[in-house]
């Protein structure tokens, strides 16, 4: 029996003139996804996109791969049959045959988008059951609250039958909303506002700070394990690496204790941004939330963003650590996250650090320091590598 997978468009549904844009790019992101599990064949009508497999490729896989796709709302594996009542019959039969001997209560339920087709939806759904309860006597019908809901879409290309969708991962496709930079550690935030910035549309660059030999390899290592497992969400991701040792000692023997943490970030807000205006990158992301720790006071975050002309999104910036951790572990990065290998923003960390600094204050603190030249400098050296869905 020719089978298919059925891709309901969400948000896309919504936009204007540039909507088949939004489409081909995610058709472009489910071709990628689907690259090492095998071939379909994609079209698309009335908000739903077609994937049909060309051979035998692994149907399970495919739709595993595909709940991970940003931009798609729901998706069903379905069986494919003519557009005949008959046809659409004997289908729901066969294909859900395991399914229907198994529970004893079931419904119909029916979407006829090709209206014209002879019976309405309330009479497909009528037809159908009828000639299930003939063929399944284990079954009666249960229209509130059944074992099973049948469900039979007739369409322009032919009539589909399943037993329900999946929900898909909703948002806009990666790529549709530009580049961003995010300053990724090896924390439990960071990857989950990198994610929730791609389901908005946007293509990750990642931009880590190693500081050896007070960082180790294992702490490097772990956030590439955390890019690679936000591969499935966010598509291809480059990382950068900067060399942030030297920066921070000068930090350490030129800045007040209490200071410390607010020049870092500074100075690592200045890098990424140049690693992200190389890259083409609209807006830096950060993992960062309100009064989560002392360099995360609005003031603080204020004298942070000074020094940068883009925009920082700070999409878990109301999210309280529970929430970041429930989203954590969905994306599969939490018990990464929580391995025992510290980053460069646990180095020479005050016992005191500035909860209200302004801005005038850092300034006057950083001419100590040559910082455009640091920067610059930081950014030459940044390393990168590229990380792709497995």
């Amino acid at each position: 029996m020719k089978e298919i997978i059925l891709i309901k468009n969400g948000e896309i549904a919504l936009k204007g003139l540039n909507r088949g844009n939004f489409e081909d790019m995610l058709i472009k992101n489910c071709k990628r996804h689907l690259r090492s599990v095998g071939d379909f064949k994609f079209s698309k009508a009335q908000s739903t996109i077609y994937a049909a497999p060309v051979g035998e490729p692994d149907m399970d896989a495919a739709l595993e791969r595909l709940s991970t796709v940003y931009g798609i709302a729901a998706l069903s594996r379905a069986a494919v049959t003519e557009k005949d009542l008959g046809a659409i019959c004997a289908c729901a039969g066969e294909y859900l045959a395991d399914q229907l001997s198994a529970v004893r209560t079931f419904k119909v339920e029916t979407k006829r988008s090709d209206k014209t087709f002879p019976l309405g939806s309330p009479q497909i759904s009528a037809e159908v059951g009828g000639w299930l309860l003939d063929h399944f006597p284990n079954l009666r019908v249960d229209v509130h609250q059944p074992d099973l809901v049948v469900n039979v879409e007739v369409r322009d290309f032919g009539a589909y039958v399943h037993a329900g969708q999946l929900p898909g991962a909703g948002g806009i496709p990666v790529g549709s909303g530009g580049r961003a930079a995010l300053l990724i550690s090896g924390g439990i935030d960071s990857p989950v506002a990198g994610c929730m910035m791609a389901r908005r549309g946007l293509e990750i660059i990642g931009v880590h700070f190693a500081s050896p030999p007070y960082t180790s390899d294992r702490a490097l290592h772990k956030v590439e394990q955390l890019v690679q497992k936000m591969t499935p969400w966010c598509g291809r991701i480059y990382l950068y690496v900067v060399p942030f040792t030297k920066i921070q000692e000068l930090i350490r023997d030129n800045i007040p204790e209490d200071y410390f943490t607010l020049v870092m970030r500074r100075f690592m807000m200045r890098i990424a941004e140049g690693i992200a205006l190389r890259e083409d990158c609209g807006a830096l992301v950060t993992g960062e939330s309100v009064g989560q720790v002392a360099s995360q006071t609005m003031q603080a975050l204020a004298c942070t963003d000074t020094v940068t002309a883009l925009p920082v999104l700070r999409p878990v910036i109301g999210m309280d650590k529970e929430e970041i951790v429930e989203r954590a572990r969905r994306l599969d990065t939490f018990e990464i996250s929580i391995q025992p290998y510290e980053d460069c923003c646990t180095v020479f960390t005050p016992h005191h650090p500035k909860t209200k600094p302004k801005a005038a204050d850092l300034d006057a603190l950083e001419q100590a320091l040559d910082v455009e030249a640091l920067v610059r400098e930081a950014v030459e050296a940044a390393q990168g590598r590229v990380f792709y869905l497995e």
